[in-house]
């Protein structure tokens, strides 16, 4: 088998199943591990998949950087920040996520009085801090690369001590089973204990999450209450989430031409 073709077929199984292993492709494409390893590092620096440990993931399942993410439906996720700022009064507490969503958000709070905010971005934090007499708490925990937040056992750990009246988690990915969806365990941990440490838990989910999956399922998504959107949902999603007893806020965006 020509390695153009080999290739072409690793990137099939990718999109059927979203990962494979090195193991699994050693097996069904009948060579060695070593000629296995080198198509996923060709295919990775063409920027068609992404390489793990011992295999690799399909791009769609793998989340983009911070910077594509905050050139991608900007307008969106503004307008979705604006409609969720009105939920927030002056002297609320609040968990908020970090995200490109979550980030328009924090910017819609400038004029708020007095907030306390727990967050695991630096964005969030440095846009809220030193401002109106609000209080920052910055979640401890590994930072994430060059994306501004932290995760892991120390991030989920931080937010243990802390409850707060609102909690604004930025989706990765929701579908009409419904499933709530991230892009790793530490992601989904992070933000299915967000929503249990809150007394009203906000989604913010802009159009392109709509009908999508991630990788690993985030718990509790029947303990939202609010889900703020910058686009009305087709029918089926409407219909499951409404049954969820959620309230569904559909934002509208301005245009700036």
């Amino acid at each position: 088998m020509l390695a153009e073709q080999r290739r072409r077929q690793i990137l099939e199984i990718l999109g059927k199943r979203g990962a494979v292993s090195v193991n699994e492709l050693y097996r069904r494409l009948q060579v060695s591990r070593e000629t296995i390893r080198r198509d996923i590092t060709k295919l990775d620096s063409e920027h068609k998949l992404r390489k793990t440990h011992g295999g690799a993931l399909a791009k769609d399942q793998v989340e983009p950087p911070f910077a594509d993410r905050m050139e991608t439906n900007i307008e969106g996720k503004r307008a979705i920040g604006q409609e969720a700022a009105v939920l927030v009064p002056d002297g609320a507490s609040l968990i908020i996520n970090s995200g490109t969503t979550t980030l328009c958000l924090a910017e819609s709070l400038s004029d708020r009085q007095r907030l306390i905010v727990y967050t695991n971005d630096i964005h969030v934090a440095s846009s809220l801090a030193g401002r109106n007499d609000n209080r920052v708490i910055l979640l401890g925990g590994e930072m994430q690369g060059i994306e501004g937040g932290t995760l892991g056992r120390d991030t989920t750990d931080c937010l243990s001590n802390y409850f707060a009246d609102f909690c604004f988690i930025g989706a990765s990915a929701l579908n009409a089973d419904p499933v709530l969806s991230d892009f790793s365990r530490e992601q989904a941990e992070f933000h299915a204990q967000m929503i249990v440490h809150a007394r009203i838990a906000v989604l913010l989910v802009d159009h392109t999450k709509f009908d999508k999956r991630a990788p690993v399922r985030v718990d509790n998504l029947e303990r939202v209450t609010h889900i703020v959107t910058d686009r009305k949902m087709d029918k089926n999603l409407d219909q499951s989430l409404t049954a969820l007893g959620a309230e569904l806020i559909s934002a509208e965006v301005v245009d700036e031409n």
